[in-house]
């Protein structure tokens, strides 16, 4: 784990960005800093968009990665200062329009000190998804947002392995995911690893499309890409993201 930064709080004014904007900036900011910095950061509170007040300016911050969200002060009546810490998890790298969500169970400590989703040497995610032609570059987040491929994951806590996770965390987290997906409106989700799904939707779930979808839009399930998960070869995998990259008319 990167060592704890200086106890002074790193100062971000983010009052010029639109709000489609905000996510990757945050994410950003996440990967500057090491695990348990501090920030203080300036939003624009806006009609009808996110951030729109303290409970939306909070949720923004916790979905990229921060924790101990504390609202400080009002630095005008537009604007909303926030205190937080760089936690031990991953932000949500999202902005409208993605072409694919793509969403783990949730971050290994080894991503999550590092900022970078499936970034274990031994996880296929980032092979998988070169040899399903997504071209994206290796283990770089920023990159495939770029390129209209977002990350988030079903629970925020990181663990050494998923099954550490307790079924209210998946609760918590779908319901979260359904508020993202509705907020950012990807034309697909993909659900890498099945446990969470199957823990709190349908036990009896198998790879493929979603029945009914989430959210509104599509949504797809695909084995995990761990290097536990050796029964489920590379190219099955590949097959997978390229399916749910596709969408469901293709």
């Amino acid at each position: 784990m990167r060592s704890r930064a200086a106890a002074k709080p790193v100062e971000q004014s983010y009052t010029g960005l639109s709000a489609a904007e905000l996510p990757a900036a945050l994410a950003h900011l996440h990967a500057s800093l090491s695990v348990g910095a501090g920030v203080r950061i300036t939003l624009r509170l806006r009609k009808r968009v996110p951030p729109t007040n303290r409970s939306d300016a909070i949720d923004l911050l916790e979905a990229a990665g921060f924790t101990g969200v504390e609202v400080q002060a009002r630095s005008r009546a537009a604007e909303i200062r926030l205190h937080a810490r760089r936690a031990r998890s991953l932000p949500d790298w999202i902005r409208p329009r993605l072409r694919l969500l793509i969403c783990g169970l949730n971050p290994s400590l080894y991503s999550a000190d590092v900022g970078i989703p499936f970034a274990r040497p031994g996880n296929r995610f980032w092979g998988a998804a070169r040899r399903a032609g997504l071209k994206l570059a290796d283990r770089d987040p920023f990159d495939a947002l770029m390129h209209g491929i977002g990350f988030t994951d079903c629970a925020k806590r990181a663990t050494r392995r998923a099954q550490e996770l307790r079924r209210q965390e998946y609760v918590v987290g779908l319901a979260r995911i359904e508020k993202q997906i509705r907020r950012y409106r990807p034309a697909t989700t993909c659900f890498v690893g099945l446990d969470g799904w199957r823990r709190v939707r349908d036990r009896h779930a198998m790879p493929g499309w979603i029945s009914g979808g989430l959210a509104g839009q599509p949504a797809y399930l695909m084995p995990s890409t761990s290097g536990l998960n050796a029964r489920v070869g590379l190219a099955a995998l590949a097959a997978h993201l390229r399916r749910a990259a596709r969408g469901p008319g293709a």
